[in-house]
């Protein structure tokens, strides 16, 4: 079972991915910790990243298949937040899969404003030591500015800026619409609405997975 979970910045895909693989025993494959490991040995993808950009889509494409081929080898069970994004990374992806017996089952897309992004990606913060997510209005650390897991400072990502979100969603509405509309032609789409609850959005996500394991 593999799935694909698109959303806007700051739609909570990183959080609903996280909930997901734990309940599901899936494989977390983040094109946006794999950008950002890239950008620690290449000043160029780290200027792309914290400008709000995408890497261009062929090169970040095989950045993803050399990953998948050296880090999960058997290809199952795969939950890949935000990527693809555009037809021909999909088209790329499935035939990848394909090739080697699989295929991807299920694109699931998070639909947020671009208002609701801008105020949840200022609320946004990061630990400095271990890298866990936290957001200041809804998923707040427990104590102020510390991090739950290994109690060092969170910090606000130089790409979570509110003009490099703005320019991200711009990328997003302009570029992956046309493979949201591609993949529902396909069959294989679910919209779920991302301006909710983590709890709502998640009970949502998880009777659409279950419903594909049913079928």
């Amino acid at each position: 079972m593999n799935i694909v979970l698109l959303g806007s910045p700051a739609s909570g895909k990183g959080t609903q991915a996280n909930l997901l693989c734990e309940k599901f025993n899936l494989y977390h494959l983040s094109t946006g910790d794999v950008s950002r490991k890239l950008a620690e040995t290449d000043q160029r993808i780290k200027e792309i990243i914290d400008s709000g950009k995408l890497i261009p889509a062929e090169e970040i494409t095989m950045h993803v298949i050399n990953f998948l081929t050296n880090e999960k080898s058997d290809l199952k069970d795969i939950l890949f937040e935000g990527f693809p994004r555009f037809i021909t990374q999909y088209e790329a992806l499935d035939n990848f899969l394909k090739n080697k017996g699989d295929d991807i089952d299920l694109v699931i897309s998070l639909e947020v404003s671009q208002e609701e992004a801008v105020k949840r990606i200022s609320s946004r913060r990061v630990c400095s030591n271990c890298g866990e997510n936290f957001n200041i209005l809804t998923k707040p650390s427990k104590t102020d500015g510390k991090c739950d897991k290994c109690g060092s400072g969170l910090i606000q990502r130089a790409d979570d800026s509110e003009e490099s979100v703005k320019v991200r969603f711009e990328y997003y509405k302009n570029n992956t619409k046309g493979l949201i509309d591609y993949v529902d032609r396909l069959g294989k789409l679910t919209k779920v609405n991302g301006e909710r609850s983590i709890d709502e959005i998640q009970k949502d996500l998880v009777s659409a997975i279950e419903k594909l394991r049913n079928e």
